[in-house]
């Protein structure tokens, strides 16, 4: 144990400070729309329609990058990303129009994020890995986008609430440059995924075959499309959340502080969702616990909305929702791993966190014309709860071995 530690756990340190960077400005966006509404004249359907297009952006430049990093390493990925992401939230103030903010929010710093995000964050590391323990290493890197939430998200209401949402937004920007010596640990190109850390599942056809044919293997597989179902509504759930909550909580009648209080719980309860399900993931089928989180969403939903309005409620439906917030991500890479090995785990899961935002483009957004056409958000609620409890239902056929079971993959689960 102590001479593999050493060769992986610096690479996984490096990860997880990355996305708590990255995902710590990307998941508190949602506290900038009451103060730009109020001080640009902007509707928030506009405002909400360019973080629906920086949901939709940081999903389709996850393949694209994820593949740039299996090809040529991730360090200029990682270079790259933190560059466009100080851009776009240095240049958003200045560009303070719906179609500015589109370009600035919704392309410019949501590119940048997502060069810097799970499926870049996650391949860099999976082939130094070994494959028993990939979704611990996992579910640590995904902690430090729940990590990110919890820092950011009081950070940047304190500074919205003292000097203005510009200077928030230039804070960031310079907070973004954080993960450019970071990329320095992952900036190694990847070698030929070596016969001990392939994955158990792997079989020798798919080990050395290239890009094009995996991603056709792939596409005829019922199992990676039913996980990209599941993310699907992941995406739509988290997005319409972290972009609408803090709304929500303004019709209630309640303080920006209860908005920052919730999204920060969120991050804080999703550090130890992420990282017990990525425990559990070395121990029980990873679609059973992807298809329980999915379940208890629509739970905790319906659970909400026949709650008083008050704080508690709020704190109390953020700290259930943190628990499985970004905890879906080990356990829908770590099959993915199972199925198709480490090799192209950034462009494959690239993919499969596409879905997530298509569902997180259609989140925010609709979110936004339910606010402006029906004064709440009363049938994204239960849009929420449907979605849900389809994603579970999609998750429980996919073939999966237990972590205990050493037959291969491609008999019966």
């Amino acid at each position: 144990m102590q001479t593999v530690m050493p060769r992986y756990w610096p690479l996984v340190l490096a990860a997880t400070a990355t996305l708590l960077v990255t995902m710590g400005i990307r998941q508190s966006l949602g506290l900038y729309v009451q103060p730009i509404a109020l001080d640009t004249g902007l509707g928030i359907a506009s405002i909400s329609f360019a973080l629906a297009i920086a949901q939709l952006v940081w999903g389709a430049v996850q393949p694209v990058f994820g593949a740039w990093a299996d090809q040529r390493g991730s360090g200029r990925v990682l270079v790259i990303g933190g560059l466009l992401l100080f851009a776009g939230m240095a240049l958003a103030p200045t560009f303070a129009s719906g179609w500015g903010l589109v370009f600035t929010l919704g392309v410019l710093s949501a590119a940048g994020a997502g060069a810097g995000s799970f499926s870049v964050l996650i391949g860099a590391t999976a082939s130094a890995i070994p494959a028993e323990k990939r979704s611990m290493a996992a579910g640590v890197i995904n902690a430090g986008g729940s990590a990110g939430q919890f820092v950011f998200a009081p950070i940047t209401q304190a500074v919205i609430s003292g000097f203005g949402w510009m200077a928030a937004m230039w804070t960031m920007a310079i907070a973004a440059l954080a993960t450019l010596p970071l990329a320095w640990p992952l900036r190694r190109k990847p070698a030929r995924t070596p016969p001990s850390t392939l994955s158990t599942t792997t079989t020798p056809t798919t080990q050395h075959i290239g890009l094009r044919e995996q991603l056709r293997i792939a596409a005829r597989d019922r199992s990676y499309w039913c996980l990209h179902i599941g993310f699907f509504t992941c995406g739509f759930h988290i997005a319409f959340l972290v972009t609408h909550l803090p709304t929500e909580i303004a019709l209630c009648g309640l303080s920006e502080r209860v908005s920052a209080i919730s999204l920060a719980l969120i991050g804080l309860c999703n550090i130890v969702g992420s990282l017990a399900v990525g425990w559990l993931g070395q121990r029980y089928r990873m679609k059973s616990l992807l298809a329980l989180m999915y379940a208890s969403r629509a739970l905790l939903v319906g659970l909400y909305l026949v709650s008083p309005p008050t704080p508690t409620t709020f704190y109390l439906f953020a700290a259930g929702l943190g628990a499985t917030w970004l905890a879906t991500v080990p356990p829908t890479a770590g099959i993915i791993g199972k199925l198709f090995g480490p090799r192209y785990l950034a462009t494959l899961f690239g993919f499969a966190l596409l879905s997530h935002q298509i569902g997180g483009f259609f989140g925010a957004w609709l979110g936004g014309l339910a606010i402006e056409r029906l004064g709440d958000y009363t049938w994204m609620w239960y849009a929420d709860i449907v979605l849900a409890l389809l994603a579970a239902a999609f998750n429980l056929p996919i073939r999966e071995t237990s972590p205990r079971s050493p037959k291969p993959l491609g008999q019966p689960a």
